[in-house]
């Protein structure tokens, strides 16, 4: 598939999924297994009845993450932070009752039917320091160096394009700034076709990176202090009703790809100006 052909197809499956919650629906952006769990063990139990009290059901019920960067990402009243691929806003709203009145939270979300619905719920939970962007993870329509702290929740999984989008998050980040973001990553080879079709199952879109692959893209764009803490770990039981659907002997497979999938909570730093760390003592300084 193109760039240009992923972009679609991700807008259409959250745009319908915004759609379905609108409805009284589930946000699950696969069909939902004959089991009745809708989404498991992937977009279930992520944050906790106290955090689930703070935001509109619709925001929960939208939620399409795969891990909570808001409970990880330890924001301070002040910061400003930005949600990559916002969606109906749970994380975004969550980060702004963090940050406080004297911080912000930007979301950022290409599709326009998650963006009504991220609005009607920033108008119920009444954020005033709550903005959400219409605009692509792979442009973003921030100034350089404006930015606290980026998260983001099983989003930059499905661009084409990661290189770019770490390069923005860099650019826009100021010195010091984290990334402190939830994705799906893989960890050591797996054969392509049985990727593809585990990936389908966790992530909707089959783009995860390999665990080393994801730090030396975020090396590439200029980040330190880089960690992949894994928060999921995904059994290949977990995905057997999927993959025999989709005429996958499990069996046959499980040895290649059980415990190899999982959702991680990824965390990097963009280094302090050199100036800020400029030595100024007598040794070093004319």
């Amino acid at each position: 598939m193109s760039t240009t052909d992923i972009k679609e197809v991700v807008k259409e499956k959250y745009g319908q999924a915004a759609l379905r919650v609108k409805t009284g629906g589930s946000s699950c952006c696969g069909a939902a297994p004959a089991s009745g769990l809708s989404c498991d063990p992937i977009t279930s139990n992520l944050y906790d009845t106290s955090q689930a009290s703070q935001v509109p059901e619709e925001a929960m019920l939208a939620s399409l993450g795969c891990g909570n960067p808001t409970a990880l990402a330890e924001l301070h009243p002040g910061e400003v932070v930005l949600d990559l691929g916002s969606g109906g806003g749970i994380d975004v709203l969550l980060s702004a009752r963090r940050v406080g009145p004297t911080g912000k939270a930007y979301g950022l979300d290409m599709t326009d039917e998650m963006l009504a619905l991220a609005d009607e719920n920033k108008r119920k939970a009444g954020a005033d320091n709550v903005e959400f962007l219409k605009g692509e993870i792979e442009n973003i329509p921030l100034p350089d160096n404006s930015i606290d702290v980026i998260i983001s929740n099983c989003v930059i999984n499905l661009s084409a394009d990661k290189d770019r989008v770490l390069r923005e998050a860099f650019r826009v980040l100021k010195p010091g700034g984290r990334l402190a973001v939830s994705d799906v990553v893989t960890r050591g080879a797996i054969p392509d076709e049985i990727r593809q079709k585990i990936l389908l199952w966790v992530g909707c879109i089959a783009g995860a990176l390999e665990e080393g692959e994801y730090r030396s893209k975020l090396e590439a764009a200029g980040f330190g202090q880089i960690e992949v803490e894994p928060t999921r770990i995904y059994r290949v039981e977990e995905a057997r009703e999927f993959l025999s659907s989709a005429g996958v002997n499990v069996d046959a497979i499980a040895s290649q790809v059980d415990e190899k999938f999982m959702s991680a909570f990824v965390r990097a730093v963009k280094p302090a100006s050199p100036a800020a760390n400029a030595c100024c003592g007598p040794t070093c300084c004319s």
